[in-house]
């Protein structure tokens, strides 16, 4: 194990059922400097050693709660994207949702470490960010005029904004520095992208990198409900990921047969291109303008938000915003929307790019109400909420801690051809302002990966550095 479960030693107490074991004691967000008697994060993060048994913590096909999560393979290869929905992250209605979108030979280890990695780097620097918070002086407001005085002028909500937005960004951090130094995961020319959400009450925060996407449905003063996009597709052609790249050194520019998709390239090598600005891994790039900070966001919601759908780009590719809010208002029960949609998107792939290889989809359908349907119900889609589905790539029993080193091999007959810059950045977006693993495969998981095999609309890289099987050790 790497990252937070390592940090601690290994309890034996069988304290994994009980539900009050299982909250940290960062989710005490109060303001005033009293002892807390809840147990310390430490042991916290000794009780979740174990990921796979902690209760409402859902990571394959299936439901909680509150959401319904799916994801279907493409046609490229093993399929690279990662899920999880995971309700009581902290006690006082407190969920964590995620899709994370890999890319390149070992991009489907990377996106299920960052799934498995991330949430607890999260509540790990949340209860540090607090800790100092309280340590500074910021106890009971009481007896001091100071004090009161500073109330008044930072509100309850600036600082709770103002934590989380701190432990976004070093939980991204920690993250990238894992997989940097990660013995036996390669990620020099592999990354993954993430869409990262936790809801806090009324309170929504988020934290993103890459094309992955959240869209929320909500309905407008005539009860019609409309689209509300969340996050920014992170990609080269916004002007301010692209001020930097070349401020780095990077390339960015589009490939001729594909002008409407910039890449990032190395300055001396026509590779890897890269379709996106941030992202985990992809080291071979960190130099050069591709950074893992991520994009942060808060948003009070309302009762007239409906809910919100993260998905990987395989279902933004061929479905609009407003597409995906109509699939899933009218899906029949809600633990069906995230495979309706799933479904609707290789639909699209069919007709609208037939000579096409379609992408990897992955879908979390979170319902602000916390309300789900019967089991009955669900159970009629083909689901259990007792045994979960597995993914169409691995087997039902996919361990968290799943990772090879076996080299795949790469088709290295396709020669890449620079074309034009980019022109007309933004295109009408809006702008933005680290385990240790077994050595088993996963069934499925020795299909060799290609680069471009075929043809196929927009791969997250096109073609690997020359010196990427020689890289330095960092």
């Amino acid at each position: 194990m790497g990252g937070c479960v390592s940090t601690s030693s290994r309890s034996t107490s069988g304290s994994m059922g009980r539900r009050e074991e299982v909250s940290p004691t960062c989710c005490d967000i109060g303001f005033c400097g009293q002892k807390r008697t809840k147990r310390t994060f430490s042991d916290h993060v000794t009780a979740l050693h174990h990921l796979p048994s902690v209760p409402n913590r859902v990571f394959t096909n299936g439901k909680s709660r509150s959401s319904c999560i799916f994801t279907q393979q493409g046609r490229k290869g093993i399929n690279q994207d990662a899920m999880i929905v995971w309700e009581d992250f902290m006690p006082e209605d407190v969920t964590f949702c995620g899709v994370f979108d890999g890319h390149g030979p070992h991009g489907h280890l990377v996106a299920r470490k960052v799934r498995d990695a991330l949430p607890l780097k999260l509540l790990s620097s949340m209860d540090s960010c607090q800790s100092r918070q309280n340590g500074s002086g910021q106890t009971c407001f009481k007896g001091s005029s100071k004090a009161a005085d500073l109330e008044k002028d930072v509100s309850a909500e600036e600082r709770l904004i103002s934590l989380w937005r701190e432990a976004f960004m070093k939980s991204y951090k920690a993250m990238d520095k894992e997989l940097r130094s990660h013995p036996n995961l390669d990620c020099f020319c592999s990354g993954s992208t993430a869409v990262t959400i936790v809801k806090q009450g009324s309170n929504l925060f988020m934290g993103y990198i890459g094309d992955s996407r959240a869209v929320m449905g909500s309905k407008d003063n005539n009860d019609s409900m409309v689209a509300i996009q969340l996050t920014v597709d992170l990609k080269p052609d916004l002007p301010r990921e692209a001020e930097r790249i070349k401020r780095c050194k990077g390339r960015v520019f589009a490939l001729q047969d594909e002008p409407e998709v910039c890449r990032v390239w190395l300055p001396f090598d026509d590779a890897p291109g890269l379709a996106m600005a941030r992202a985990f891994g992809d080291f071979c790039l960190k130099e050069y303008g591709v950074i893992s900070m991520p994009e942060f966001s808060h948003r009070l919601l309302t009762e007239k938000d409906q809910f919100i759908v993260l998905a990987s780009d395989g279902v933004w590719d061929v479905l609009s915003n407003e597409e995906v809010v109509e699939i899933v208002s009218s899906a029949p029960s809600r633990s069906s929307a995230a495979r309706m949609l799933v479904d609707s998107a290789a639909r699209e792939w069919k007709l609208k790019y037939p000579t096409s290889k379609m992408d990897d989809c992955a879908v979390v359908c979170f319902f602000l109400d916390g309300k789900m349907d019967s089991e009955s119900d669900y159970e009629e889609q083909g689901f259990s909420s007792a045994t979960i589905q597995s993914y169409h790539s691995g087997n039902a029993g996919e361990s968290d801690d799943s990772c090879h080193r076996s080299e795949p091999s790469l088709q290295r007959n396709f020669t890449v051809r620079p074309s034009e810059e980019c022109e007309g950045f933004g295109n009408g977006r809006p702008h933005p302002e680290e385990f240790e693993g077994n050595e088993d495969t996963v069934a499925g998981e020795d299909q060799n990966w290609l680069g471009l095999e075929g043809v196929t609309r927009v791969n997250s890289l096109i073609q690997l550095p020359r010196f990427s099987e020689e890289r330095p050790k960092p």
